[in-house]
């Protein structure tokens, strides 16, 4: 943010953040919890979101725009959670910590699912990932992980033939 924007209290807009309303306009898309079985709930919804958040970044990884567009993402992953955690009567101190614990989580899921998306990944490597980040440890059935699993493949697939700009202005696959 420019020293002039802060200093007058405007907020200058995020070049990512028609980017990131589109991962959370997908993440929030009603097949993942019904289909693919995601809990509906607070922490369900943080799931899907972060995880598509997180084939996002991994596709973005190896543009030459990578930092800014991962800083500006991640500003608006921040600025998102921040408001959630208010918003459900969260206070000031212990806000900073969530977001933390977020970030991490974040962190976590890209990690996760990088190693086990690789070309030399074990069989099953993806689905097991899926249990440990998006189902949180419980397995939700074949059915719905096969959902889930086929539909974040078919994402990060997909996500390969965007370019870097169309990704900006919030056209996902």
């Amino acid at each position: 943010m420019r020293l002039w924007d802060r200093l007058t209290g405007r907020k200058a807009e995020n070049p990512a953040a028609a980017l990131y309303q589109a991962v959370v306009a997908r993440g929030r898309e009603p097949h993942w919890y019904e289909a693919g079985q995601v809990p509906d709930s607070v922490n369900g919804r943080f799931d899907m979101i972060a995880s598509v958040l997180g084939l996002v970044m991994l596709r973005i990884e190896h543009e030459p725009e990578a930092a800014e567009t991962t800083a500006r993402l991640t500003e608006c992953f921040v600025e998102d959670m921040d408001g959630q955690l208010r918003q459900i009567g969260i206070g000031d101190v212990v806000v900073g910590k969530g977001i933390g614990k977020m970030m991490a989580l974040l962190g976590g899921r890209i990690g996760a699912y990088r190693d086990a998306l690789a070309p030399d990944a074990e069989p099953g490597a993806f689905a097991a990932a899926l249990v440990r980040n998006l189902y949180r440890g419980e397995n939700p059935g074949a059915e719905a992980l096969a959902h889930s699993a086929d539909a974040m493949r078919a994402l990060r697939d997909r996500l390969a033939g965007v370019s870097h700009d169309e990704l900006l202005a919030g056209r996902l696959p």
